[in-house]
């Protein structure tokens, strides 16, 4: 159960509201006045991670709600990191995960929301997008080639089109709560200095190698200007049905701890349960229990 405790906690980074929202005012190091030892937070984690797998297991079994996890961050900032150890008992055959890179050929010849519908969670399911339409207010607004790879009729892409994605994205997010998927968006709020330790670690050590890339630096120059993507984006979409949690990344614990915390606490206000079994449906299985006896 999600204590007063954690609920003041998630309260801290929530964003339900965009009006005021800065992103300045919740520092990518701020652990919330908590400190634990590493080895208790680890413990905190896995009490989290058998929670989360009772509840899956309930909103499988209903087959009603889907829950939609958006994870965004600027490189480095523990999206995978998070996603594997938050979702580690949940029963695979109740989540999909899909990781965005650039679009295809394919992908490109349809609306931008395309091929984020086609990846979205069935009912009873929990559905985990590494990356989301969020990309298209965020990456294509920093790297205006990219819009032009759209191949958007001229006449649509003008002086409002991201306040206009916003919309849309917004109005989206609406219509999937109206059907029953709820939606939770982290965004993975790294500060430069950390990210900048973390990759030297990639650089430093050979077993992290595989997971550096130079573009990763080439986009540390753009910093700025994805952070101020990101505080509109948060603005223009945060909703009681859609909140935004801005995690503090710095401190992985913290990160994994509130993102757990998150589903959980979304998770409880479901009033999730197993079907209750009819008077038929019980009869059946006293007609099997003597057939198998």
């Amino acid at each position: 159960m999600v204590n007063k405790r954690t609920a003041k906690v998630l309260e801290r980074f929530r964003v339900s509201s965009g009006k005021g929202f800065r992103l300045k005012d919740i520092a990518p190091d701020d652990t919330a006045g908590i400190d634990l030892e590493k080895d208790h937070a680890a413990e905190l984690l896995q009490q989290g991670v058998d929670r989360l797998a009772e509840l899956q297991d309930m909103l499988y079994a209903q087959d009603r709600w889907s829950v939609l996890c958006i994870f965004q961050a600027m490189d480095a900032a523990g999206k995978d990191g998070a996603i594997k150890h938050v979702f580690s008992g949940v029963n695979p055959q109740g989540c999909q995960v899909h990781s965005f890179k650039a679009p295809t050929a394919t992908e490109l010849d349809h609306d931008f929301l395309w091929r984020h519908s086609t990846a979205l969670p069935e009912r009873g399911r929990i559905g985990i997008h590494n990356r989301s339409w969020y990309e298209e207010v965020l990456a294509v607004r920093v790297h205006p080639a990219y819009l032009e790879g759209q191949k958007l009729p001229p006449r649509l892409v003008g002086r409002k089109i991201w306040e206009e994605r916003l919309e849309d994205i917004a109005a989206y997010e609406r219509y999937l709560a109206r059907q029953g998927t709820v939606v939770l968006k982290f965004f993975l709020n790294v500060s430069q200095e950390e990210q900048k330790r973390r990759f030297l670690s990639r650089i430093d050590e050979p077993a992290k190698n595989w997971k550096f890339s130079a573009n990763d630096v080439a986009e540390r120059a753009h910093w700025d200007a994805y952070m101020a993507a990101y505080q509109d984006a948060i603005r223009a979409t945060a909703a009681p049905h859609a909140p935004w949690y801005v995690v503090p990344a710095d401190t992985k614990w913290l990160t994994r701890l509130v993102v757990a915390a998150a589903l959980i606490d979304a998770l409880e206000g479901l009033d999730l349960h197993y079907p209750k079994v009819t008077k038929a449906q019980k009869a059946a299985l006293e007609v099997a229990r003597k057939a198998l006896v």
